[in-house]
């Protein structure tokens, strides 16, 4: 099978930048991953991208070039952006393309993301119980999994102080200043338990890459190449609780995530203790608590023990969100998994300045949910 391998990556920092569209954000992404893989865009193939409010990715081609390219959208929730770069992994390893690009952006309103019920399926009787802000979901499942496997405030509290510390050392970073325990633990309660800064905010940004065919990277760049061993999307089955879903089921099932992961593990041939380096959803606090368990880098209930060591830091055993995360860049939902797979391959370059981790890392892994149900993971090596 044809190997993907990644040579250019580019970003617009995350945050707000007023003034400045989301596609128009995307577009910076772009011709930054262009410049860092050595190419133009009349290099480029194909294309995939998208977002969730900052329009149709394909009109970014009016400020790219009209070069007659197939550039395709990709609306997957939060799994947006990682659903666009597996398509266009596995378009390469189809042999259809050499060379194309992988584009995600968005631009949201300040507050909370609006939800139609209606447009997922529900009735407009989940909106007006207050289900539909996907804040009160979050906080059922991790009070849940808090009481089944004794964890704390405290790990709630530690996760977001990492997202922090890693925000201030991330020059693309939306919030970039630390906080300290008593701000964290001691900010308005939303959603019991998870407070203010445990939770992540709608923001602007962008991400791009540009793939290729492995066996081709020297015919276009002079750029170490990144490698994609494996690049996953599932979706949720019966018995999974799932953001919204209208009940609980009375079986219980793995969330997508889970499963995503041991595909993932097992295309690439490697498992977690392999992994140097993590990205793992944390669109609050209490998701990167259950997703280092479900994508089995500890058992379920370890992950207090392992914050309050210190093993997800920076210079930790297994440095989890080194960027800041979603707490710490924002969610902008079509950009957002792409951030994580940018930071990773900064990361193994060695490339991420003050936030780099030792030790040289040759195996990053990078994890997303979205709604309803989405559980995808890309593995990436030198």
């Amino acid at each position: 099978m044809t190997e993907v391998a990644i040579i250019g990556i580019g970003i617009h920092p995350f945050g707000r930048t007023p003034g400045v569209t989301g596609a128009e954000q995307g577009v910076v992404a772009v011709r930054r991953a262009l410049e860092d893989a050595g190419l133009s865009w009349r290099d480029i193939q194909f294309a995939y991208g998208g977002s969730l409010d900052a329009g149709n990715a394909d009109t970014m081609i009016d400020k790219l070039g009209l070069t007659g390219i197939p550039f395709t959208n990709v609306a997957n929730g939060c799994a947006t952006g990682a659903s666009s770069f597996i398509a266009a992994t596995n378009a390469i390893k189809a042999g259809e393309y050499d060379v194309g690009v992988v584009v995600g952006f968005d631009s949201h309103q300040r507050g909370s993301f609006k939800l139609d019920p209606a447009a997922w399926g529900l009735g407009s009787w989940y909106g007006e119980s207050g289900l539909a802000m996907t804040t009160q979901y979050f906080a059922m499942k991790i009070r849940r999994y808090m009481h089944e496997y004794g964890i704390t405030d405290d790990a709630l509290v530690r996760v977001a102080l990492k997202a922090f510390r890693g925000g201030a050392l991330n020059p693309n970073a939306w919030r970039r200043e630390e906080l300290s325990y008593e701000e964290v633990a001691g900010s308005q309660m939303l959603n019991t338990p998870l407070r203010k800064f445990m939770f992540c905010s709608p923001s602007e940004g962008a991400a791009a890459m540009v793939v290729c065919n492995a066996a081709k990277v020297r015919q276009l760049t002079t750029r170490k190449p990144i490698f994609v061993a494996a690049s996953v999307l599932r979706s949720r089955r019966y018995g999974s609780f799932e953001v919204l879903s209208p009940c609980h089921p009375i079986e219980d099932a793995d969330s997508p995530t889970v499963e995503a992961s041991k595909a993932a593990y097992a295309a690439a041939g490697l498992g977690p203790r392999d992994v140097d380096i993590a990205q793992l959803q944390d669109t609050e606090s209490g998701a990167e608590i259950i997703h280092m368990a479900e994508n089995q880098f500890c058992a379920h209930g370890e992950q207090e023990q392992w914050l309050r060591e210190g093993r997800t830091e920076i210079g930790g055993s297994l440095p989890v969100n080194t960027d800041g995360g979603c707490l710490a860049n924002g969610e902008p939902v079509g950009a957002s998994g792409l951030r994580q797979v940018y930071e990773i391959c900064a990361q193994l370059r060695g490339e991420a300045g003050t936030r780099q981790v030792p030790g040289k890392p040759q195996v990053g892994y990078c994890q997303v949910y979205g709604a309803p149900g989405i559980g995808a993971v890309q593995i990436l090596k030198l």
